[in-house]
């Protein structure tokens, strides 16, 4: 069986489309297509049922993907191991969302950094495309905030991320906390907000848990960086929600404050992917267990 098919299989299956997968695959979609006719008539069994969005994999499909997706990602970690004997680097390709990964996950691998490993980041806030562009070999070990569906790839809880409702001390001195416990939805909406979508995606989170209603403000400022946001807030730009380890420095120094102290913070949880059967593959599984024991400190 032709392993160049078996790769266009699996990436199929992991995208969930043949347009998908062309994509990341770098073919053209009737190529995938063409792959995936070839592969059906040697096997003598259909491996996808065809529908208006995407494919989804027969049965026969799914016991293929699980028995031949280990062994072709084993294949490109002996591949790239191979490569990496003759340098003496190997080098580790790390996705996920831009802060947290510069925050966290990158000085949690400085270790292993002085160990000979070599580390490549992909600053990616769209978990969709993280797990796309893991599925599909681009990246090793990825950090997202939302947990993979299907056995393709193998995730485990990294830790939980504390949302706070911050902002700087002359919008805070505006407002009573006992007063925003019972009005608090109503009384933000007259401040300017500071967000990093305009679908408001920290500040629904926050108004959903600790409100239970939806904002009904649009933002004053967008900036599709968490760092921004912080730093636009604390100049008076208006209130944001933000992770607590990333302004934890501004609350202590005063340039932001916490204006709100619910008896259940909002938390959102991360979690560490890797395609099922490479964890087993050195230095991933030193990477990964490296990140697991850091983020007991987060």
């Amino acid at each position: 069986m032709d392993l160049a098919l078996l790769r266009t299989f699996v990436t199929v299956h992991r995208a969930g489309s043949f347009t998908r997968a062309a994509a990341l695959l770098g073919l053209s979609q009737p190529a995938v297509t063409s792959q995936i006719r070839t592969l059906e008539r040697q096997l003598g069994r259909p491996l996808f049922l065809r529908q208006a969005r995407g494919v989804t994999p027969t049965t026969i499909g799914d016991e293929l993907a699980h028995r031949a997706a280990p062994h072709l990602d084993a294949l490109v970690e002996i591949a790239e191991t191979g490569l990496d004997e003759r340098s003496g680097v190997r080098t580790l390709h790390l996705a996920g969302p831009p802060e947290f990964t510069a925050l966290r996950a990158l000085p949690a691998l400085t270790p292993l950094v002085g160990q000979g490993l070599a580390v490549r980041a992909s600053f990616l806030g769209n978990t969709e495309e993280v797990l796309d562009g893991l599925a599909a070999g681009h990246h090793d070990l990825a950090i997202t905030t939302a947990r993979p569906r299907g056995g393709l790839l193998v995730s485990t809880p990294l830790c939980d991320e504390e949302h706070v409702l911050v902002a700087a001390p002359r919008w805070a001195a505006r407002l009573s906390p006992d007063v925003l416990l019972s009005k608090g939805a109503v009384l933000l909406e007259q401040l300017p907000v500071v967000e990093v979508h305009e679908s408001l995606p920290f500040v629904s989170r926050y108004w959903a848990s600790v409100f239970e209603t939806k904002p009904a403000a649009a933002a004053t400022v967008i900036a599709p960086d968490l760092r921004a946001v912080r730093d636009s807030a604390a100049a008076g730009a208006g209130l944001a929600v933000l992770p607590r380890y990333l302004c934890e420095d501004a609350l202590r120094q005063g340039r932001l404050v916490t204006l709100l102290d619910p008896p259940v913070p909002p938390l959102r949880t991360y979690f560490l992917v890797a395609r099922t059967g490479t964890l087993g593959l050195s230095p991933l599984a030193r990477a990964h267990g490296e990140l697991l024991r850091a983020a007991g400190d987060w």
